[in-house]
């Protein structure tokens, strides 16, 4: 017995050697989404003067993260069964203001040629029973390698800020009580969530009165005045004349 501890144990070092080789594709998959979402950001900044994204947090699964969940599965340990059976080795969360936003930037991310969208989940508008809300992503990247071309998934979280410190909440929690949560506090984490979506809502509705606001001010002011970026730029009779 004591023989095949030291074989497996062996076998594993060797697996987690080339898992960590393996994960390179998934670290450079990552990078290729998170330059996309810069893109689309700054973008948005300077066509509509309003950057939807508050920050964006990424990770790896570490190896060994990776082979816990294919031991919880009851999966086979192999590079093959990771890549068929793991989908959030490589994870991007986005945090937005307000809920239209979450849409937005998912929707600027299908759009993208070159991205495959694998799934698609929606727990802002079926939220999960014990109170979740998000927007979920499997996007499927390629990665130009050497010597070939890696199709790689990359899952993506939208969520805004309120959601974000939620989910953060609920994860504390469950880890404290190792998962053995007094039906008391999912009750209170149930309703908290419930609050935050409302709150959600009541912000967004202010913000879309501001902007109404804003936009009068702008239509019935100097049409030679132009912002960008908070700041105000006058414009010459020469460029105005300009076709």
């Amino acid at each position: 017995m004591e023989i095949k501890a030291s074989v497996d144990m062996n076998q594993l070092k060797i697996i987690e050697k080339e898992l960590k080789r393996f994960l390179m594709s998934y670290k450079f998959g990552l990078e290729e989404v998170k330059t996309k979402i810069n893109i689309l950001n700054e973008e948005f900044q300077y066509i509509h003067d309003y950057n939807p994204i508050e920050h964006v947090k990424s990770r790896i699964k570490s190896p060994e993260s990776i082979l816990e969940k294919l031991s919880r599965k009851g999966l086979d340990i192999s590079l093959y069964s990771i890549k068929e059976n793991i989908r959030d080795i490589a994870g991007i969360r986005i945090v937005c203001s307000f809920v239209s936003d979450i849409y937005i930037i998912s929707e600027m991310l299908q759009k993208q040629q070159d991205l495959k969208v694998i799934k698609y989940q929606d727990y802002i508008k079926n939220p999960k029973d014990n109170g979740y809300r998000s927007l979920h992503l499997i996007l499927e990247v390629p990665v130009f390698m050497s010597d070939r071309v890696e199709d790689v998934c990359v899952e993506v979280q939208i969520r805004t800020i309120g959601m974000d410190f939620w989910a953060s909440l609920e994860h504390k929690i469950y880890y404290k009580y190792n998962n053995d949560v007094p039906q008391r506090l999912k009750d209170e984490l149930k309703e908290a969530a419930i609050t935050v979506y409302q709150l959600d809502k009541k912000m967004e509705n202010l913000n879309k009165e501001i902007i109404n606001i804003k936009d009068t001010d702008c239509s019935q002011g100097d049409i030679r005045n132009i912002f960008i970026n908070n700041k105000t730029f006058y414009l010459s009779d020469e460029l105005l004349s300009l076709e």
